[in-house]
């Protein structure tokens, strides 16, 4: 059972861009929603007793890793308006491993050991090639898709660095990610606004991004629940195993359309990203 639990933060997290897409509205509508719908599971919390203000470093810490996980969804969110859901969440994952786990290993010395420096350099091989794989374009793809997939990379990068920011600026001030959460998602829904501030936003639109924002944070409190289960390097391999659910749910639910040789390209970028991010999180373990 607590493996099982254990899974559902990916099934959650991995949903949220796909209820993004099929709620529609834009980017600046979802990320505005989808920040505030998480501030909603931070009040829940707040109400329950779970948000200490006896910690300055805890405030300020959850506020700016919350900004910035704005940034990162947001730019995400951009990024599926240009080429999908099914291509941008595999880059957006493996970018996301690739920068976490450099910042650990060279800024907070996680790879104190000759066996761990191995593994890692064997995983950053495997993300890189699943990230290709997962971006082979179409034989018949058009030249407008190769366009667009020109403008989301910076785009990812943008996205890639508010991700990074939001796990490490925990670690480096050793903040417990329960203990933030209120404060955290008051940051996003700071980041939210500014990001859409100055931007026409439709207010059901909005409304009708609560509800990944909503799903964000039940998958969060998942993980929290399952780590002292299964242990921190458990849970987050499983977690990202979020990527298997969007880039699928991107093909089989919203329908984007790939070719043979591209399917082959995204199963096999999937399997080397899910194998690396095993890796990484033994390491980590």
């Amino acid at each position: 059972m607590d493996l099982l639990i254990a899974l559902l933060p990916a099934l959650f997290w991995g949903s949220v861009v796909l209820i993004n897409v099929f709620v529609g509205g834009g980017p600046y509508n979802q990320i505005r929603g989808t920040t505030f719908g998480a501030l909603i599971i931070g009040i829940i919390l707040l109400l329950t007793g779970n948000a200490k203000f006896d910690n300055i470093t805890v405030i300020i810490v959850g506020l700016i890793s919350g900004a910035f996980w704005a940034l990162g969804q947001g730019y995400q969110l951009k990024s599926v308006s240009l080429i999908g859901v099914s291509k941008t969440m595999p880059i957006s994952t493996g970018l996301q491993l690739v920068g976490t786990t450099l910042f650990s290993a060279i800024f907070l010395g996680e790879w104190s050991t000759g066996t761990q420096v191995l593994l890692g350099l064997v995983a950053m091989v495997l993300l890189v090639i699943g990230i290709a794989l997962t971006s082979i374009k179409g034989k018949n793809e058009a030249a407008e898709n190769n366009k667009n997939f020109g403008k989301a990379m910076p785009i990812l990068l943008i996205s890639t660095v508010g991700y990074v920011v939001y796990v490490v600026v925990a670690q480096i001030f050793g903040v417990d990610g329960m203990s933030a959460l209120f404060f955290q998602s008051v940051g996003m829904a700071i980041g939210g606004i500014i990001l859409s501030i100055n931007r026409e936003t439709s207010t059901k639109s909005t409304l009708w991004n609560l509800i990944p924002g909503i799903v964000w944070g039940i998958g969060n409190l998942f993980m929290f629940y399952s780590q002292p289960k299964v242990g921190v390097a458990t849970s987050f391999s499983f977690s990202q195993l979020l990527v298997i659910v969007s880039t699928l749910g991107g093909i089989f639910l919203l329908g984007e359309r790939k070719d043979k040789r591209q399917m082959i390209g995204i199963w096999s970028g999937i399997a080397l990203i899910i194998i690396a991010a095993f890796v990484l999180g033994n390491i980590k373990g």
